[in-house]
């Protein structure tokens, strides 16, 4: 349509029309927009919108940011029915609601944009005072009638759906939402119609579950208005939807009814419910559920029957888990909870505890049952996975306590059935141990132990004793290892075969470890120049982030060239947190301190570690020299192992030389360090400064 046609359109309709050039400034306004807008045309060609026009959030109502034309016109789009807010001159604010689309020429250029604007203020204030009229409606039974026409553009908006009754329970008001939420058609209801009445109508079209009748409808309604507040009623509609039904009471008689369709958010509470006492990755009941459960199980169990509680630990879970990843781990884990499930009868329940452990609650008539069970489920779970192309082999080793006596209180039995798993997996794994009263000495013995520990700790009854490392070649001493002892104020000297496991279980390792590594280095700086010394480091030490950091401390605080500290790590270093610890280890060797592996050969995938991190030293395990006496093969892997290390550059050491035979066995093989009780147990450093005293004077000689 020509622009001067669209111009009399405007006109007549009080209308404005506007263009705009490819910038978004006015080419043209039209007259009416002056009167409107109490600006004059002039004042606006070649500006742009935002140069007049105000944005106010704060005036409220229908208001839509001014940014969204902006973003249409930018992308070229048409726009239809935007609200913007501004103050007039006159200082008044005024709603306009604008339309546009752009303008291409014959070739396809883009030109700008035409569009219209209406004055819509006088409507946004119908709405507003339409909506504010709406709340009053409980209290104005004697304008009802009419307020039902003020307020139908409000009423046909609501999210619920709405009925009022007067006080004789006859219908006055209702919105389409109602009609919508029980599939009524246009006129199936109208004014008049008593409460009951409307239900009839829902029940003979079958809107209500089957069973619902017209009285127990009705009844839901009378005890929905007794007493004083507002009531809701949930029913249930034939296509499965739950309707929320709310009935208010108005002042003067007659009451509100609204409608709400609550399923979806049943659901979603049903589903946050479900979450709160299932595991997420199997949906297998929690450690919450099974407390509840067990609760419930054991106060039902038949005459002669107890309740029987299995804790199932997987093993060799962590290695495939970190070998492969931690989607096949999910989903071995999966496969798990799924032949568990199959394998118990339906009355039992199975649940996973978190991480790699389950939990299976089993009523029995005596002790055998369980031990069967265990049996079965720790073959059903050896058997062999196949996950993403792979097949996976693992085991299971399980902990059973029975709910007799004492064990009746869940907790304590979860408790009982724990300690039996701890037995059996100190037993060798792969089997399955029954609750004995004396665990529950040994474990408060370790509870013990942990306090005692603690007190070390803090009363300082650790001490550093040291191992030479001794050089094959120039037949000298070229290190020390750092051997914690702790100095038990009545058990004497106590062995880290005792306690460090019980200080990595708790975290204490970390404190202590430190204190090491701190202590190590000071007496190293005491040492010779050409002397080392290496520390042990877990796992657990290396997953904090701030490992690195304690070590450039310790080494600044006792002057300690980073050269000569050495960190032995083991295997279970690199297989927890990989990437993390091996960034963590490559930024302490690039500082100049050395990485060795301890306990080489004795792990799931030493060799392949070897290309992941350049170690300055592999330590090969005590075992291949002990066997090699009566082993040929033994000698072969020691042979093997130094091979592999002269090839890729790395310095050999082997530990637990105890015999003449064993270093001549070690000599024979090529290894280039020992250590060993054959040239010295651990010592206290006073003793370590003496035997390099006389190492020195033998040599001067």
């Amino acid at each position: 349509m020509p622009l001067h046609a669209l111009e009399e359109v405007a006109q007549i309709s009080s209308d404005w029309l506007w263009e705009t050039d490819q910038d978004g400034r006015f080419t043209h306004i039209s007259a009416e927009a002056e009167r409107l807008l109490g600006l004059p045309a002039s004042a606006m060609i070649g500006r742009t919108r935002d140069a007049f026009a105000v944005d106010d959030e704060s005036l409220g109502g229908e208001v839509y940011s001014l940014r969204e034309v902006s973003d249409a016109m930018a992308a070229r789009r048409p726009f239809r029915d935007r609200v913007y807010v501004f103050r007039h001159p006159d200082g008044a604010p005024r709603w306009f609601e604008i339309s546009g689309r752009p303008l291409f020429a014959p070739d396809g250029g883009f030109l700008g944009y035409r569009g219209v604007g209406s004055d819509v203020s006088d409507q946004h204030r119908t709405r507003s005072a339409l909506a504010a009229a709406l709340t009053e409606i409980q209290s104005a039974n004697a304008q009802l009638v009419e307020q039902n026409r003020r307020f139908d553009a409000a009423l046909e908006n609501m999210t619920q759906g709405l009925c009022m009754f007067d006080e004789q329970a006859r219908l006055v008001v209702w919105n389409r939402r109602y009609l919508e939420i029980f599939g009524l058609d246009d006129g199936t209801i109208s004014v008049g119609m008593t409460q009951r009445e409307i239900i009839e109508v829902l029940v003979s079209f079958k809107r209500y579950k089957s069973g619902a009748t017209v009285d127990s409808v009705s009844e839901g309604t009378r005890t929905s208005l007794a007493g004083e507040n507002a009531k809701s009623v949930l029913r249930e509609l034939a296509d499965g939807r739950v309707v929320a039904a709310t009935h208010r009471t108005m002042d003067g008689g007659g009451w509100v009814a609204t409608f709400e369709d609550v399923t979806e958010r049943r659901r979603n509470e049903a589903r946050i419910i479900h979450m709160a006492r299932h595991d997420a990755l199997t949906d297998l009941p929690n450690r919450s559920s099974v407390r509840e459960i067990g609760i419930e199980m054991m106060s039902q169990a038949d005459d002669g029957q107890t309740l029987a509680v299995l804790c199932l630990d997987l093993d060799r879970f962590k290695p495939v888990n970190d070998s492969y990843g931690h989607a096949l781990g999910d989903g071995l884990l999966r496969a798990v909870a799924e032949r568990l499930r199959s394998h118990v009868r339906s009355r039992d329940v199975v649940a996973r505890l978190g991480g790699d452990e389950f939990v299976v609650l089993h009523r029995v008539d005596d002790p055998g049952g369980a031990v069967g069970l265990a049996q079965r489920l720790i073959q059903v779970i050896s058997e062999p996975y196949a996950l993403n192309g792979l097949t996976v082999e693992i085991g299971m080793s399980v902990g059973i306590a029975f709910a007799d006596g004492e064990g009746r209180d869940i907790e304590r039995l979860l408790k009982n059935a724990d300690m039996a798993l701890y037995e059996a997996k100190s037993a060798g794994r792969g089997t399955h141990c029954l609750f004995e009263p004396q665990m529950d000495e040994t474990a408060r013995e370790r509870t013990v132990l942990e306090r005692e520990l603690r007190e070390a700790l803090t009363f300082g009854r650790f001490e550093v004793h040291y191992q030479p490392l001794v050089d094959l070649d120039r037949n000298r001493i070229k290190g020390v290892e750092a051997l914690v002892r702790w100095r038990h104020p009545e058990r004497g000297l106590i062995s880290p075969a005792v306690f460090i496991p019980l200080a990595e279980e708790t975290g204490l390792i970390v404190p202590l470890g430190e204190w090491v590594l701190n202590q190590a280095c000071r007496d190293a700086a005491t040492l010779a120049d050409d002397i080392s010394v290496a520390v042990n480091v877990s796992a657990i030490q290396l997953r904090n982030r701030t490992f690195a950091q304690t070590v450039l401390m310790a080494l600044a605080a006792s002057g300690l060239k980073a050269t000569r500290l050495e960190l032995e790590i083991t295997e279970s270093v690199l297989l927890d947190d990989t990437e993390a610890n091996l960034e963590t280890l490559h930024t302490l060797r690039r500082l100049g301190v050395r990485i060795s592996m301890d306990d080489f050969g004795t792990g799931y995938s030493s060799i392949s570690y070897l290309r992941r991190f350049p170690f300055d030293k592999i330590k090969i395990d005590r075992s291949f020299v002990r066997d090699s006496a009566g082993r040929s093969d033994a000698g072969a892997i020691i042979r093997a192992i130094v091979g592999l290390g002269t090839s890729l550059g790395i310095t050999t050491l082997v530990e637990g030389v105890e015999t003449e035979d064993q270093l001549a066995t070690v000599r024979a093989e090529g290894a280039q360090e020992i250590q060993g009780y054959l040239f010295s147990p651990p010592r206290p450093l006073s003793e370590i400064n003496e035997m390099l005293f006389l190492a020195k004077a033998r040599s001067a000689a």
